[in-house]
């Protein structure tokens, strides 16, 4: 398995945060690695992710779990699940009107070998995500 993660402590109620996830439209306002995210985010909804690790090539996935304000999942598989890609976020409240916020994104399946040479590295991109929902967040 392969994978990438962030955490960032927000000064934002996890609804504010969770408003701002699930506004598809407007995650390239903010995602500075986010060209476009096509789709309705919500329970069982296809999306369609363009980021600039890769702006000529779409990334179809479908929400496969979805607890409001709290927790949501993203996933993507080849046939047969021979490569799997699944996103989390995570919403935890610190308190003092603190959200933890994570992101994990796990790379698995038989052609990982293979097809793992050509992802790259996705910390920054990860890290700047994480930074801008901060931002945005954060702002009144």
């Amino acid at each position: 398995m392969r994978s990438y993660e962030v955490t960032a402590t927000i000064r934002a109620l996890p609804e504010r945060i969770w408003s701002i996830l699930t506004d598809a439209p407007g995650y390239a306002g903010w995602d500075s690695g986010m060209t476009r995210l096509d789709g309705r985010i919500g329970p069982g909804e296809k999306l369609t992710i363009f980021n600039e690790a890769n702006p000529s090539r779409g990334v179809a996935l479908r929400v496969v779990e979805f607890e409001s304000g709290r927790r949501m999942v993203w996933a993507a598989s080849t046939p047969l699940g021979l490569f799997k890609v699944v996103r989390t976020f995570t919403l935890a409240p610190l308190g003092a009107g603190e959200t933890r916020f994570q992101m994990r994104e796990e790379y698995s399946g038989p052609l990982l070998a293979l097809i793992g040479k050509s992802i790259p590295n996705l910390d920054l991109l990860f890290q700047r995500f994480a930074r801008g929902l901060k931002q945005k967040a954060e702002s009144r």
